[in-house]
């Protein structure tokens, strides 16, 4: 459910969808009408932050923590190993197809895709992980397993890591920001609950529209066709029709509806909102992050990770290529590193990357043998056997490679990385203790990170980047 979907459901419940009559049955004035809708629904606000507060877990972190946000990249749909951080040009044509000229990086005697020439400069700012495993080829199932480090079937649906990071780091912990603690820019993800679990509370704000676009339409932020100025004088106007606060001056409902209002208008007119708009920034920078929804995206991210939000996920679709996959590749691959090596660059001149883990995976990668044969006629399928991942900043080290891939990327060949491998790392860097844990809606116990008792395959952190 939505801001406005909340509001929407308090204002029925409170009792304006019945506000033409009194308890008795009779008639009753418009002000009254108002005024009863007004006070429960402030009345619903205050007993919902009562609640919240009362079952909050008030989770800690450690002492010490190298990361304070992340950044994911989320290449939804799965893109293919061997075309981006694991080329295999010695497998010959079946494998690599027309991409088959990998690029050295700035890191000796590592190479990576050869539509990927900014990234290959900043090698030294992130590591690869080239054996990232769980064998498992369906969507939703994959990207469960990749995001909750849990595998599917389970009684219980688990909370991703944007929304262990979101009750660890968000508002049970001390978070004060006006902008939500977990954001998706700009789609849902659409393949699984994110937040499990944990609820509602711990869902992801999905901003909609587009940061390629002339104005930013953030959902709930920014309404189209309407100026700032128009909605300041809607408010003011509002204010001026407002004849409760002097009816009931001092009520503690009031005053709540009050400062949630506030806090809203700040988020759209104040400087929290402002992080949308990124007509303030430079041309030069918005053309080096790449003028698309991808690239636009990425700056996004990089703002809000300077307003202090914990956890902000880039929802990149468009990699499940079963047909037409080379013309594809030949079209995001150019985006994907624009974007991403504009932000590693961007986030390391301003400080910010020894503090921001930046993560680039999908839910598996694809077949390593092309289908050339119809319908496909070049594309690839889905393949959880082997795939790779990109980690940098946060505590994770540059310049390094985990793990290896078979001499036609088919199978993990060295050290085999699991997704709760990689997502106990990025916990521990945050300070998140993988064994704390986490509020059952039944009383139940439920850790950060499973066992292999819960039927969790792992092979243990990834130590040799941290």
């Amino acid at each position: 459910m939505n801001t406005k979907q909340s509001c929407e459901a308090g204002i029925r419940t409170s009792g304006l969808a019945n506000a033409g009559s009194n308890l008795s049955g009779g008639a009753i004035s418009r002000r009254e009408a108002v005024r009863r809708g007004l006070l429960g629904a402030a009345g619903l606000m205050l007993a919902d932050g009562l609640v919240l507060r009362s079952l909050a877990a008030a989770p800690s972190t450690k002492s010490g923590a190298k990361a304070k946000a992340v950044i994911q990249i989320w290449l939804w749909g799965g893109a293919c190993h061997l075309d981006t951080f694991d080329p295999k040009p010695a497998a010959g044509n079946d494998y690599s197809g027309s991409l088959n000229n990998p690029i050295e990086t700035n890191i000796p005697g590592i190479k990576i895709g050869e539509l990927l020439p900014l990234l290959a400069k900043q090698a030294d700012k992130y590591s690869l992980i080239r054996s990232m495993t769980h064998g498992n080829n369906g969507h939703e199932t994959a990207a469960y397993m990749v995001q909750t480090g849990r595998p599917p079937g389970g009684r219980d649906v688990y909370p991703c890591v944007g929304a262990v990071v979101s009750l660890f780091k968000g508002y049970e912990a001390g978070y004060k920001g006006l902008l939500p603690p977990y954001i998706v820019l700009t789609e849902p993800q659409g393949r699984f609950s994110e937040a499990g679990f944990l609820g509602s509370r711990h869902k992801p704000f999905a901003t909609g529209g587009d940061p390629g676009q002339l104005r930013f339409a953030v959902e709930g932020v920014v309404a189209p066709g309407l100026s700032d100025q128009r909605q300041k004088d809607r408010r003011e106007l509002l204010h001026k029709l407002n004849t409760l606060d002097h009816t009931l001056k001092g009520d503690a409902r009031l005053v709540a509806l009050a400062q949630t209002e506030n806090q809203a208008y700040d988020l759209i007119l104040g400087d929290a909102g402002k992080v949308f708009d990124l007509s303030t920034e430079k041309d030069d920078l918005r053309e080096r992050y790449g003028r698309n929804k991808f690239g636009q995206s990425c700056l996004v991210a990089r703002r809000l990770v300077e307003k202090g939000v914990p956890y902000i996920t880039i929802n990149y679709n468009g990699w499940d290529t079963h047909k037409q996959h080379f013309q594809t590749m030949r079209r995001k691959l150019p985006e994907l590193d624009k974007g991403l090596a504009t932000l590693l660059q961007d986030l390391s001149e301003r400080g910010l990357l020894d503090s921001t883990i930046v993560w680039c995976c999908g839910e598996f990668g694809r077949t390593p043998k092309i289908q050339w044969e119809p319908p496909w006629s070049g594309g690839r399928g889905h393949y959880g056997k082997v795939f790779s991942a990109l980690v940098a900043g946060g505590g994770f080290k540059g310049g390094h490679v985990v793990g290896a891939s078979d001499a036609k990327g088919e199978e993990v060949k060295d050290r085999p990385v699991y997704p709760v491998d990689l997502l106990g790392s990025m916990y521990e860097l945050l300070g998140i203790d993988p064994e704390a844990k986490l509020p059952h809606p039944l009383g139940q116990v439920a850790r950060v990170t499973g066992t292999e008792a819960e039927g969790v395959t792992t092979s243990g952190r990834l130590k040799e980047i941290m």
